[in-house]
């Protein structure tokens, strides 16, 4: 009888053991499915701690935010300034109402206190490579900061392709990347038929004046540097924002075939050039070739300096040397539109868009 028990007993305690190994596999298995983090190696060979699945992201300058944006706008929690009438017009309507957290970039400040309250998995720094400034930012904010370099139009494609890994949008990033790598490796290409001694002497006219400006060489100026465009601008390489200031004594002895400007959306000259008369002894102005610079939603040309310049080195190109690039700028367009900003962009809104840029 006691023997019966003792077996009885036994068993018992063996069903009970078996129960809880079979519930604590039930929670090891779990624990092992639910989202984690993983360590990740940066394209400044920096390693850091991200979650596996990222749904939140914030970037500290716009640089990082128009590419974000191109992958998939859902993942943004925020713009870093007020976005213009002219952005949003070429920008979702249900992205115009995302609040503006500012940054760290040029004189910007972020918002922390409403960063923090958004709470985003990760924040990227994209463009140049700033190491310091990602340390601090995630040492104040306690978000992992992981860089994509991206200091040049030729980088794009790779820093599309490292975004789509971090952020699971990989077929998304393949079809940007190839555009990217594709046209960069067409205009290189073409550039290099361009006689010397026929290269169009630019003038890039910054600022409420028109008399701020950026030489070759010039993160600023990359995409007159690629399409083979001859900068006049003799003036020093400034960091930062660049915008050397000049005098109109030395654009009219730089005196170029054609004048670049910003157009009135961003702050600039061009609606005052052709009237104001200081600038009426240029080649360029007396021969009607000051043209803006196409800006929506962002500039084609230059700030922010971000993947919004890929459709600007076929635009340019075109402008300068039409027999050369012979780009068709509507069908480019559209096709730049929508994949990048998931725009189907009408014939006459591209008339309206290029009308003062060269035309169509």
């Amino acid at each position: 009888m006691r023997r019966n028990q003792k077996l009885v007993a036994l068993f018992m305690v063996m069903m009970m053991l078996s129960l809880c190994l079979v519930g604590c596999g039930k929670e090891a298995k779990q624990e092992m499915e639910s989202p984690g983090v993983q360590t990740i190696v940066d394209m400044a060979d920096r390693e850091v701690e991200v979650p596996d699945k990222i749904e939140k992201v914030f970037c500290v300058s716009p640089v990082g935010t128009i590419l974000v944006y191109t992958l998939d706008p859902d993942l943004l929690i925020g713009w870093n300034y007020d976005l213009r009438e002219g952005e949003k017009e070429f920008i979702l309507p249900e992205y115009h109402q995302l609040p503006n957290l500012g940054g760290w970039y040029a004189k910007a400040t972020c918002n922390t206190e409403e960063l923090l309250k958004l709470d985003p998995d990760v924040i990227l720094s994209v463009g140049q490579v700033d190491l310091e400034q990602a340390e601090t930012v995630q040492e104040q904010t306690g978000i992992p900061v992981v860089i994509i370099k991206a200091e040049q139009l030729k980088d794009f494609d790779k820093a599309y392709e490292f975004a789509g890994k971090l952020l699971n949008k990989e077929e998304k990033a393949k079809e940007l990347a190839d555009y990217c790598r594709k046209t960069i490796s067409e205009i290189e290409e073409k550039a290099k038929d361009i006689p010397e001694d026929q290269r169009v002497r630019v003038y890039y006219a910054e600022g409420p004046d028109g008399l701020q400006t950026d030489p070759a060489g010039s993160p600023h100026t990359e995409t007159l540097d690629l399409v083979g465009g001859l900068n006049v601008a003799e003036v020093p390489m400034k960091g930062g924002m660049g915008m050397a200031e000049v005098s109109m004594e030395q654009v009219l002895s730089w005196n170029p075939d054609v004048i670049l400007s910003w157009g009135k959306s961003q702050g600039g000259y061009y609606d005052q050039i052709f009237s104001d008369p200081a600038w009426q002894n240029l080649s360029a102005v007396s021969n009607k070739k000051v043209y803006a610079i196409p800006t929506g939603p962002f500039n084609w040309f230059d700030r922010p300096p971000s993947a919004n310049r890929i459709i600007g080195v076929k635009w340019l190109g075109n402008l300068l040397y039409p027999d050369i690039y012979n780009y068709d700028m509507v069908k480019e367009t559209k096709e730049f539109y929508k994949l990048f900003y998931h725009y189907d962009i009408t014939d006459e809104e591209i008339e309206t868009l290029l009308k003062d840029c060269g035309g169509i």
